[in-house]
């Protein structure tokens, strides 16, 4: 099998539709002259009259196997391209950026990355948690690319020597943009936002069957805080956002502060957090305790102050959800007495305390399985039983080669019961494992999910380290 290399400024030569059609990668690219691999059982006089008429250039074919294109043609073109846009993702064409973000959404990409460096500027999308590099583009043409996104944000195009930040309002979805001068221009990252939570549904997250009854339990209490914990980007305001459609309907009161709104959801009240007008989560909580509210759902719980509010708001009779950076579900407890949350008002007002990772699924349709070497797990990993066999990631056309597809949460999920709070009342935090007959880390799930053949090994590995 042969590993055709196609370089990210050659992809724009031509659409998605022209490579599948004519089973065509590009080679290289001359200003009169295109070269391109082609599947060997398509390599015909008219594929070559044709796309010269169609490019304007002289077109030169080099064949190879049918199954190295199929392969690279998924890698480089993939099909969901086809519903974006049917037009080349030109830099010298108006609609570039439009283009852009529709294959982005197309993609389900979460951010893009617009770099520059001393001779050369490149594009890279987010999908499934990783970046891909998608394009090059022209230094020239990538300084004209930032004035149109600064435009489209509303953002002052004469200032470079400083970070921005706006938003772009497209007709699906929103969009974050942050700007950050570099050594050599400016940076752009733009998440894409705004997506419709009606269907995010608590069932389908990655919720085993024991922990998703406690969640529950806990979720439908009229008071009380429910605390989220995880680096960024591991699914907690989905999690969040897939509780609230739980609990919406026309008896409660929902209200959310976040910065930003990264979900939409009809039936509750969101407020967009503007802290340059002093629109911080603390001062938006004591504001919705005047709103009759049922359920109070802040975006983050950064300092003391938004902590202590959210502990009167939930012993004032409300659900208070919310997210914190911790590393474990224990984590939350001690991160919150260390804010200076009191721990007899921790153990009265926490309802649950839970940690997530997102991990990407194996692809079922090429997985391979490996024998379990233990050599190749982290030296401090204490094996919770044993395993004969994993399974890798290989590579197909139904996964883009890839290896994976999709992504799962796993939770670790810390029910505060009776005896947990009596032991986070006297500060007795290493006990808290042990209390639990149910509770298991988030290195312990990381593990069932890998001895199930969900996942990788490389996958959860700074899983099993960290933790």
């Amino acid at each position: 099998m042969q590993d055709i290399i196609v370089l990210p400024e050659n992809l724009h030569c031509i659409t998605s539709d022209l490579a599948n059609h004519y089973r065509i990668l590009p080679k290289s690219v001359f200003e009169n002259k295109l070269e391109f691999y082609i599947d060997i059982s398509l390599n015909n006089e008219n594929s070559k009259e044709e796309l010269e008429l169609f490019l304007g250039k002289d077109v030169v074919f080099e064949p190879i196997s049918s199954s190295d294109i199929e392969r690279s043609l998924s890698i480089y073109y993939r099909k969901e391209r086809e519903t974006s846009s049917n037009k080349s993702l030109n830099i010298d064409k108006g609609d570039f950026l439009e283009n852009l973000l529709s294959e982005a959404k197309s993609l389900k990409c979460s951010d893009i990355h617009f770099e520059i460096y001393e001779k050369s500027s490149r594009i890279r999308f987010r999908i499934d948690g990783q970046l891909i590099e998608r394009y090059k583009v022209e230094r020239e043409n990538y300084l004209e690319l930032v004035n149109k996104i600064k435009i489209r944000a509303k953002l002052n195009i004469t200032e470079k020597r400083l970070p921005q930040d706006g938003r772009i309002t497209n007709d699906s979805f929103d969009i974050r943009v942050s700007i950050l001068p570099t050594l050599f221009g400016e940076k752009i990252v733009m998440r894409l936002l705004g997506q419709d939570a009606s269907n995010i549904d608590l069932t389908t997250l990655g919720f085993q069957k024991e922990e998703l009854e406690s969640y529950l339990e806990a979720a439908k209490r009229p008071n009380g805080i429910i605390l989220i914990s995880g680096p960024t980007g591991s699914g907690k305001t989905t999690t969040l956002y897939a509780t609230l459609r739980l609990l919406n309907d026309s008896k409660r009161n929902i209200v959310t502060v976040e910065d930003p709104i990264e979900y939409t959801l009809k039936g509750i009240n969101q407020v967009q957090l503007k802290e340059d007008i002093g629109l911080t989560f603390a001062s938006a909580l004591k504001s919705f305790l005047r709103q009759d509210p049922d359920v109070i759902m802040l975006g983050e719980i950064r300092d003391s102050e938004t902590a202590l509010m959210a502990i009167r708001a939930s012993l004032t009779g409300h659900l208070v959800l919310s997210t914190i950076h911790t590393n474990s579900a224990i984590g939350t407890i001690s991160r919150l007495i260390d804010m200076g949350v009191p721990s007899y008002l921790i153990s009265e007002t926490l309802n649950l305390s839970v940690a997530q990772r997102l991990v990407r699924k194996l692809c079922d349709d090429c997985k391979a399985k490996t024998n379990c070497n233990k050599q190749d797990f982290p030296s401090n990993f204490q094996f919770p039983y044993e395993i004969e066999n994993y399974f890798k990631p290989v590579g197909c056309n139904k996964c883009f080669h890839t290896g994976y597809k999709g992504r799962t949460a796993i939770y670790e999920v810390l029910t505060i019961d009776n005896k947990i709070s009596e032991e986070i009342k006297n500060n007795s935090l290493t006990k808290l494992s042990s209390i639990n007959e149910n509770y298991k880390s988030l290195s312990g799930k990381a593990f069932d999910i890998l001895s199930r053949g969900e996942t990788s090994l490389e996958e959860i590995y700074s899983i099993l380290i960290n933790l």
